[in-house]
């Protein structure tokens, strides 16, 4: 991404150093287009020429706008800010960024094995980031990769339960390597099929060493998940037998939670961090700041998260949900979401499909 200079790189320093409530705080008191510009400069955005710039701003306004709308009412559950993704419609925000590819499970409905049908004694809240289970924080770009960063997020959560090594694996190496099935990179796939991939590639590499724009990657040109340029889906030479030194980063197999059952959920991420899919289409899902996320989605499962913890804050229940945006979006790149539900999908869907990797 561009960046503004002089003045504006000055204030994009200076902003980032304050929390993201204090930013939201700063950019309040000022018109609209002060807003702006100073946004711009904040997320280093920068437009082609004027027209483009007046068409981002009215976006802008408009988001911005409703933002306001919604924080103004009181008793809300949960905030919204302005963030990285201010200047987007929404229709253009889920086109980018949810690429998840929603599929009907087994016809017949025939449920398969699930290892934890039968734990009892569950604890009343769970965080895997306080079990050393959680990598930090990543940010798929502009690439409809979800799908590759749920798996791995479970995948390197279940690699730490077992190995007691918290490993931070390539999901470029999904995005440009796992061709068959569902998954086509950039342009969505699923969880289950990466666990596949997996499984037959005997292993994912860690992520510094699966780097695009290295001696190794000569290929090619389209924006990868990380930002950078990518490859054409080709497997390298070099990742022909790669073996991590002192590392296990395999699975054995993957197994689906019942669907549509919020409490075999409960069980599954009390024993190990889980890939989910959501409906992420709504327009405050695109602007979550902070709270506990209570939003009217729907069940449209369009997006690939992990749900790495639950808990319960004023009476509340939530899921503690791993997102692929960025620290910039949500409580520094989570979501906590209402978690038992009176609809059995739970909210957004999120008991619909779960998965998870076994070591």
């Amino acid at each position: 991404m561009d960046h503004c200079l002089c003045v504006g790189f000055v204030f994009t320093l200076l902003l980032t150093a304050l929390p993201s409530h204090s930013t939201a705080r700063t950019l309040q008191g000022l018109s609209m287009k002060q807003r702006h510009d100073q946004w711009m400069a904040l997320y280093g955005r920068v437009y082609k020429d004027a027209s483009e710039k007046e068409i981002r701003f009215k976006i802008f306004r408009e988001n911005v706008q409703r933002i306001d709308s919604f924080n103004a009412v009181g008793n809300k559950a949960y905030k919204l800010g302005i963030n990285q993704f201010a200047d987007l419609r929404n229709e253009e925000f889920r086109s980018r960024r949810n690429r998840f590819k929603a599929h009907m499970r087994e016809a017949g409905g025939v449920a398969g094995p699930f290892r934890y049908e039968n734990t009892s004694a569950l604890p009343s809240t769970m965080d895997w980031r306080k079990e050393g289970a959680v990598t930090p924080i990543k940010d798929q770009g502009q690439c409809g990769s979800c799908w590759a960063f749920s798996a791995v997020a479970a995948v390197e959560g279940i690699t730490q339960l077992s190995t007691k090594n918290l490993i931070s694996l390539s999901e470029q190496e999904l995005v440009d390597c796992d061709t068959k099935g569902e998954d086509e990179g950039c342009q969505g796939g699923l969880m289950d099929d990466a666990f596949k991939f997996i499984i037959q590639n005997k292993g994912l590499t860690t992520e510094t060493n699966y780097v695009t724009g290295t001696k190794h990657h000569q290929d090619t040109s389209a924006e990868d998940s990380l930002g950078r340029t990518a490859r054409t889906h080709k497997k390298p030479l070099w990742l022909k037998d790669f073996v991590v030194p002192g590392v296990v980063p395999q699975i054995t197999g993957y197994e689906d939670v019942p669907a549509n059952n919020e409490s075999a959920l409960m069980k599954a991420v009390a024993n190990q961090p889980v890939s989910v899919a959501i409906d992420a289409g709504d327009f405050s899902f695109q602007f979550y700041q902070s709270g506990i996320f209570t939003g009217a989605c729907g069940k449209q499962l369009d997006h690939g998260v992990a749900v790495v913890g639950y808990g319960e804050t004023n009476g509340t229940k939530y899921w503690l949900v791993k997102n692929s945006w960025g620290t910039q979006w949500g409580e520094q790149g989570y979501i906590r979401m209402q978690k038992d539900v009176s609809t059995k999908e739970g909210l957004c869907g999120i008991a619909m499909q779960p998965s998870y990797p076994i070591a």
